[in-house]
């Protein structure tokens, strides 16, 4: 007869909490996960204690220690500030402790931040150990090094696999009760959110490993996500988004460099299906934050990809994210461990995603500088893709100013000038600095990707970014090339010019750029773009391509494209100036439109005169069968 697992420990709440001591840490199990039993018994002790210390990350209960009428008997020490304990740390009731989640068990087990009690919750026993369920994270760590552990054993508890299991002899009081796991509800995603999943999914390619959190945003990037293939997930919690997309045969683990096949995380929020997904479900394994947080282990994952949220972001990158001015707001977490994770990992990316506004649109969200007292998570160095509803900013490896005009094309278009105006004052960029008014978001459905024989190439609309590129190709193609593009032998073009070649506005001004690889980079190998003629429907329109890239049809599909792209947008015709010995140029233009037409222009040129009507070829080119679906944007 097997004896009993519970070895004469098993007691009611009062008593299991009776040898807590005044003075005493003691720590809270996390999330989902949280004892709400103990914690209540916990409360209901505070006539009898004094200077508890009440320490644990995110919970989902009520928090009943960190009200103000236990002032003299306990002091929450938030390790990330939820909902539940904001108000708290914002009066000066409970404190906040700012740690990295990857190294929050190392600082327990060497006692830099002490615990004397563990109040956990798990499954009931068996074969001598029970499951930590939805939430391993810190806790494991805290057994280990707490003096009195009691574990409120609850059969609605997930039994999870991986590294979640303690021994009941590691525990010294049980408290059995069940009751419903706490949930997370989904919330409700605003355009914002949709818009801002659709750029981020454009980021994320078939096979990427993934980590998200919580809310409407991470919410709006993984339902974003329903066209890809062969995801894994690496992260330190996962929500019902994850498993939709698991359901979905999406996430598959099966390119996975670490932990094949396998959804690795800390612990999971979110609905009932989710905690009964997980449970005994050998797909989902679940491990302490010094191992899943562990930046270089989440580099163990080839291609990872860190998708993470701010409050704000500066003109030169700096990423505040757990507080606002003086309030603090949530926490440091894994932002960091997984943004220097990805950014070791062979292939990997991390990307910072928000809302440009906030206030219902009063408060620009992308500033000038941290507001005062706002805290620096993520270093400028560190930060690699920021995205809003507006678009995509690229910063990794970019310089001040280039960083500065790419965060202003995704700050809202109310705040654009406001910000340029600042980023002159400081110096970011000088006072002659040319940006569009641009209005729209970026156009991210306006990107294709297709194959000319061996070369890959991505079409996109051109950014104010895009100024190094375009420089770049520029200077690169031969003079013949340049000749017959701009009609002269130009060997240089001024700051100013290439600022405005830049600078489009999606309405009387477009332009599609086309990038390759070369030479193991990135490079803009051809331009097409149209400038709207004042008080008409006709445009005039010019194309380049690169020598090197030159014969290969790239710009036949280029001519296509922008027509079609100018005809979307209400135009009929096309004006291109012509050399008159660019015959390439005159016979794709007779190639391409039914009734091209010529009027001679002095000795050296032709103008060629084009119905948008009367393109050859019905549709859109970029919907070509060989188009593939995405690519990370340059």
């Amino acid at each position: 007869m097997n004896p009993d697992p519970y070895l004469g420990r098993k007691m009611s709440a009062r008593e299991a909490l009776a040898p807590i001591r005044s003075g005493a840490r003691v720590l809270v199990g996390s999330g989902a996960a949280e004892p709400q039993e103990l914690t209540h018994a916990l409360a209901a002790r505070g006539t009898e204690l004094c200077n508890i210390e009440v320490l644990h990350l995110l919970t989902l209960g009520t928090a009943p220690y960190a009200q103000a009428k236990y002032r003299d008997c306990f002091r929450h020490n938030a390790l990330f500030i939820g909902p539940n304990v904001r108000d708290a740390v914002a009066r000066g009731l409970a404190d906040y402790t700012p740690c990295f989640l990857s190294e929050v068990p190392r600082l327990i087990r060497s006692g830099r931040i002490p615990v004397d009690v563990a109040l956990i919750e798990v499954t009931p026993p068996e074969g001598g150990v029970c499951s930590l369920g939805v939430s391993v994270d810190i806790v494991k760590a805290a057994v280990e090094a707490a003096e009195y552990v009691v574990a409120q054993v609850n059969c609605a508890m997930p039994w999870t696999l991986g590294d979640s299991f303690i021994k009941v002899s590691d525990i010294d009081a049980f408290v059995v009760k069940e009751e419903p796991i706490l949930e997370l509800p989904r919330p409700e995603p605003t355009a914002a959110a949709l818009w801002i999943g659709r750029y981020v999914a454009r980021l994320i390619e078939d096979g990427d490993t993934i980590q998200a959190g919580i809310g409407a945003i991470p919410d709006a990037v993984l339902s974003a996500l329903m066209d890809k293939k062969d995801l894994g997930i690496h992260s330190e919690m996962i929500s019902d988004g994850v498993l939709a997309l698991w359901r979905a045969g999406k996430i598959t683990g099966a390119r996975k460099s670490l932990h094949p096949g396998k959804i690795v995380a800390g612990f999971c929020l979110g609905s009932r299906a989710l905690y009964e997904a997980v449970s005994r479900n050998p797909t989902f394994e679940f491990y302490p934050s010094d191992y899943v947080n562990a930046p270089s282990v989440i580099a163990k994952n080839e291609r990872m990809v860190a998708i993470n949220s701010a409050l704000q972001v500066d003109l030169t990158g700096q990423v505040g994210a757990d507080s606002l001015g003086h309030r603090f707001y949530s926490g440091v977490g894994g932002q960091v461990d997984f943004i220097r994770g990805a950014a070791a990992s062979p292939g990997g990316r991390s990307i910072i995603a928000l809302p440009s506004t906030a206030k219902k649109g009063s408060v620009s969200r992308i500033v000038p500088a941290m507001s005062e007292g706002t805290g620096v998570v993520t270093s400028r160095a560190d930060i690699d893709f920021v995205v809003t509803e507006y678009g995509i900013a690229s910063l990794k490896g970019k310089t001040i100013r280039e960083r500065a005009v790419a965060l202003i094309q995704v700050a809202h278009p109310k705040h654009r000038a406001e910000l340029a105006k600042a980023a002159k004052a400081v110096g970011y960029l000088d006072e002659g600095h040319v940006l569009p008014v641009l209005e729209e978001p970026y156009r991210a459905e306006l990107e294709a990707k297709r194959r000319f024989g061996e070369e890959e190439v991505f079409f996109r609309p051109i950014k104010p970014s895009d100024e190094r590129y375009l420089k770049e190709l520029f200077y690169t193609q031969s003079q013949e090339t340049t000749y017959l593009r701009y009609g002269m032998a130009l060997k240089r073009l001024s700051e100013k010019q290439f600022q405005e070649m830049v600078a489009i506005d999606y309405r009387n001004s477009m332009a599609i750029a086309a990038f390759a690889r070369a030479g193991g980079r990135q490079r803009m190998i051809a331009v097409a773009r149209y400038y709207v003629l004042p008080g008409s429907k006709s445009a005039e329109a010019a194309f380049t391509v690169h020598d090197d890239f030159q014969g290969l049809g790239i710009g036949r599909f280029l001519v296509h494209y922008l027509s079609w792209i100018a005809q979307e947008r209400g135009l009929e015709a096309f004006e291109a100036e012509v050399l008159s010995v660019n015959g390439p140029m005159r016979r794709l233009f007779r190639e391409s439109f039914r009734g091209a037409r010529e009027r001679i222009l002095g000795p050296d040129g032709v103008l060629i005169s084009v119905r948008l009507a009367e393109r050859k070829g019905a549709g859109n080119p970029a919907l070509a069968p060989d188009r593939v679906a995405s690519m990370a944007v340059p």
